[in-house]
């Protein structure tokens, strides 16, 4: 009978068996491996392992500074398309004053044709006037300059009468408000 060079320790399974019960049923005895290839495997396995962190960490850090970079350029160039409508507006203001004989009232149509081309600018970059002639006053559009007695009986307090200076807003977000006159009550002192 041939001994093991490393014996297998008893457990349920080979209590009890007879001698030579695994060379009957075919299988190998399990070698164990040695403590130092467990710490080689393990290192290695550690050394995968900090490696793939590493790159992830760099792979984060260069998404992170990309995305800076990004809103760096974005904040740099935000009113590129705007600034590029506003040049025709200037070309056409720069040919008006270019020309010194011309009538007052090729001038003024000059200027109406310039007012037609930043008109289209403010809309292509979503920049709206407010214009509340007869609206309720509202405080957060409308910057109240003075408030007079309604003229007739026909109108409501707290509307605007007169805008001393139109309100602009980008999107949702007023950039100016209207200076607007607003109507109070017949009799009011405020």
């Amino acid at each position: 009978m041939q001994q093991d060079i490393y014996p297998i320790p008893e457990t349920e399974q080979t209590a009890g068996a007879a001698p030579g019960a695994e060379a009957q049923a075919g299988t190998q005895p399990e070698t164990m491996p040695s403590t130092e290839e467990l710490l080689r495997a393990a290192e290695l396995l550690a050394a995968e392992h900090h490696d793939a962190w590493m790159r992830a960490k760099a792979e984060t850090e260069n998404v992170r500074r990309r995305s800076q970079e990004d809103v760096v350029k974005a904040h740099k160039f935000a009113s590129e398309k705007f600034a590029a409508d506003l040049l025709a507006v200037k070309d056409s203001l720069e040919a008006a004053l270019s020309n010194a004989n011309q009538s007052a009232e090729s001038l003024h149509e000059g200027v109406e044709m310039t007012l037609k081309q930043l008109v289209a600018a403010f809309e292509k970059a979503n920049l709206a006037e407010i214009n509340p002639l007869g609206e309720k006053f509202d405080p957060h559009k409308h910057q109240a300059i003075s408030q007079i007695e309604a003229p007739d009986a026909t109108t409501e307090p707290n509307h605007v009468l007169n805008v001393l200076q139109k309100g602009y807003q980008l999107h949702d977000r007023i950039i100016r408000p209207a200076m607007v006159v607003v109507s109070k009550a017949k009799g009011n002192s405020a």
